[in-house]
């Protein structure tokens, strides 16, 4: 039976042929219903008979009922986007049943930001701090975490470029700070060395009066003072520009000392993994490795002659290099691959070779622990080492097999 077709049902009371005067008569359809269930029978696929009920005003009821679902539908749509949504802060609902932070626009005026609790009613936790949540914010000095907040993205205070501190509740058991540097609680990985966390350390250390907010001398001392020599450097960048990773540390991680103004670092020789872009564009010069007798949690430079032995560049057992995670830096000069690495990431040291003035400066050479046949097996990305300009061409840096470490 084809679609929309209909079958006819003869009559039991008239004959099954039809006269001609009935041949343009509407057929007759009968179904085989029994007479106490004729009013109240329900056919397959079509509405149940409004048996007893008036049919009056039930299309304006329904009408009420549409209308009154939709304003109540909008009211707590509207509500809802209040409460986690406003010009200042986004959030979204976390897992956790507290919000996540997905952006801060900073109305242009604040400095300090605590990070805890979305002011609702009843007032919800802040769990997680999304990427890029505070992204390129030139006015935050201060960030406060709150004891609530589980997870912070790698990139989520990317290019704060004025931040100096972040501090974290007491109470809070995923993460902690040390002197407003941003670690995990366990202090195995360290999250964010803030940008411009050397400003607090000039401040700190009374180097203020003496270098701007760069770190260059201040124009108006130049020719009445006769401090800005190499000493007075070597002074600064102790004081200012030197950081000592506590010995629990085993990871650095992403971004952690991102456009850092450091120049020398010191890592415990624990650390089995340093994450992409770790030391990105910094201003790192000397890279260190330090073994240790009891714990070192003290981060300045004090800290450096109660270290037992300090050997240059990457510790033993180190097993990762990130993708560009020592990009930029061209103050570096010695680079040595223990034979612990398995990986490296692609342009991990991109831009530390360069030119002035016609001579190679930089990093020369990278100096490999392993034999040339051990170092194959090596899982290293593209363009991983530094080039520099040769001729009409571009050189990669030589590779120095099977090296001894040398000693500080």
């Amino acid at each position: 039976m084809k679609k929309g077709s209909k079958k006819k049902i003869p009559s039991d009371n008239r004959p099954a042929e039809t006269n001609r005067s009935n041949e343009h008569q509407q057929p007759a359809y009968t179904q085989n219903i029994p007479d106490d269930q004729i009013w109240t029978y329900q056919v397959e696929g079509l509405p149940k008979p409004h048996i007893g009920h008036s049919y009056k005003h039930e299309r304006g009821k329904k009408a009420l009922v549409i209308v009154f679902l939709l304003i109540a539908i909008s009211l707590s749509m509207y509500f809802s986007i209040r409460t986690v949504h406003n010009d200042e802060f986004q959030f979204d609902n976390a897992d956790d049943g507290g919000y996540a932070l997905v952006r801060y626009a900073n109305p242009g005026d604040t400095t300090d930001l605590t990070i805890d609790y979305v002011d609702s009613d009843p007032a919800k936790p802040i769990t997680s701090i999304e990427e890029f949540a505070l992204n390129c914010d030139e006015k935050i000095i201060t960030l406060t975490i709150g004891k609530e907040v589980r997870e912070i993205d790698s990139k989520a205070f990317y290019s704060c470029w004025s931040l100096q501190n972040i501090y974290v509740d007491d109470e809070n058991p995923y993460y902690c700070d040390l002197d407003g540097v941003l670690y995990t609680k366990d202090m195995t990985r360290i999250v964010l060395y803030p940008i411009d966390h050397d400003k607090y350390l000039r401040e700190k250390t009374g180097f203020h009066n003496l270098v701007d907010d760069n770190g260059e001398p201040m124009e108006e001392l130049w020719g009445v003072t006769e401090r800005y020599d190499e000493a007075f450097f070597k002074e600064y960048n102790q004081a200012v520009r030197t950081y000592v990773l506590p010995s629990t540390v085993e990871t650095i991680g992403e971004l952690a000392f991102g456009y850092a103004n450091i120049t020398d670092l010191y890592i415990p020789e624990g650390v089995r993994t340093i994450e992409s872009m770790a030391v990105f564009k910094g201003q790192l010069a000397n890279l260190y490795t330090y073994r240790y007798d009891s714990p070192v949690i003290e981060t300045s430079y004090s800290a450096v002659s109660s270290l037992k032995e300090i050997y240059p560049s990457f510790p033993d057992g180190l097993e990762s290099i990130g993708s560009d995670a020592f990009s930029y830096n061209r103050g570096l000069t010695f680079v040595y691959i223990p034979s612990s690495v398995t990986s490296i990431g692609h342009h991990a040291f991109w831009d530390t070779v360069y030119k002035e003035d016609g001579e190679l400066r930089g990093v020369k050479e990278i100096y490999i622990q392993a034999s040339k046949d051990e170092f194959h097996s090596v899982d290293t990305g593209d363009q991983w080492r530094p080039k520099y300009d040769y001729l009409l061409f571009t050189k990669s840096v030589d590779l120095v097999y099977s090296s001894e470490r040398a000693s500080v």
